[in-house]
């Protein structure tokens, strides 16, 4: 039995996750000389390869899935297509991987996306319109049909479903008692839901925005009704601090995940972690959490 009580998988148990995820706390005169006291929560050390919420939200589905094939969608870049590339490679299960963007079948494979090869994943490349238009059941019809395969199990785009959010909770749990605040940047609002609902009353949960725009909120409502019937817990967006969108990374934030690197000796991943942690130090600055909050700040990903 897991330590949140629950009896986990036979299908997920074979992949040995290490949870609860460890919490270390870290020495930041950023934060300390406002009377703040920063805690990381490594999910980023759960599994070597389904790394941090990638975990967290597929580890349900693989259990629904039942040893399917796997269909998922991502940009050239995911985090989330190279966790289910991995998650089949280790369960011997198939692995489709929907990428956006047609004009990348022509080139060579970045370094995220040759690892899904390496891991058995057969990528299907579609234009732009096509991928906004994936949940659309003949759009969808259409790109199984185009892979081949009519019996996969599709998981969404970053793996966010009403299962996902439940396998987040766990998350909130591990937090409950730990801190006042609880930090995780976001692109598709999985975690955040799943995270928020777990966590004890009086706690509360940032979510902060990789991608630009003002949606994330209303796609976190809509998945905390979907996994709960109703939105859960104490939660906020904090849109101000994407960069530019998602997978740009310019040179302030390199320069600022660079000096947490030297600061704590841990490895900062750029498109998600380094600018929930970029934003959590300038929200402290403003004065936005009183002296004697504890934040939590969830390291959902391992640089590559």
């Amino acid at each position: 039995m897991s330590d949140n009580g629950r009896v986990p998988h036979p299908i997920t148990a074979a992949l040995r996750p290490r949870l609860p995820s460890p919490l270390m706390e870290v020495d930041d005169d950023r934060f300390a000389r406002h009377g703040v006291r920063l805690l990381l929560k490594r999910d980023d050390l759960i599994h070597p390869d389904l790394i941090g919420n990638k975990w967290r939200k597929l580890a349900p589905n693989l259990a629904v899935a039942q040893g399917r094939p796997l269909l998922t969608f991502g940009g050239a870049y995911s985090n989330h297509l190279r966790a289910t590339a991995a998650a089949g490679r280790l369960l011997g299960v198939p692995t489709l991987g929907v990428v956006r963007g047609q004009e990348l079948a022509d080139r060579p494979l970045n370094p995220s996306l040759a690892r899904c090869v390496a891991d058995g994943m057969r990528l299907h490349f579609v234009d732009r319109s096509t991928y906004r238009a994936k949940s659309d059941p003949e759009v969808l019809a259409t790109l199984l049909d185009a892979v081949g395969v009519v019996d996969a199990y599709v998981v969404p785009e970053g793996g966010s479903n009403a299962l996902a959010v439940e396998g987040c909770t766990d998350l909130g749990r591990e937090l409950r008692g730990r801190a006042d605040v609880a930090a995780v940047a976001c692109g598709t609002g999985g975690t955040l839901a799943g995270l928020a609902a777990g966590l004890a009353p009086g706690q509360r949960a940032i979510g902060v925005s990789v991608l630009k725009g003002d949606f994330l909120a209303a796609d976190v409502r809509t998945l905390q009704e979907a996994a709960f019937g109703s939105p859960r817990g104490s939660w906020s967006v904090e849109d101000r601090f994407h960069f530019g969108g998602y997978a740009r990374v310019p040179t302030e934030l390199v320069s600022f995940a660079d000096d947490f690197e030297q600061r704590h000796g841990l490895p900062v991943e750029r498109l998600y972690v380094a600018k929930m942690l970029y934003a959590l130090v300038a929200l402290t600055e403003a004065g936005t959490f009183t002296p004697g909050t504890t934040v939590a700040a969830v390291v959902t990903g391992a640089p590559f």
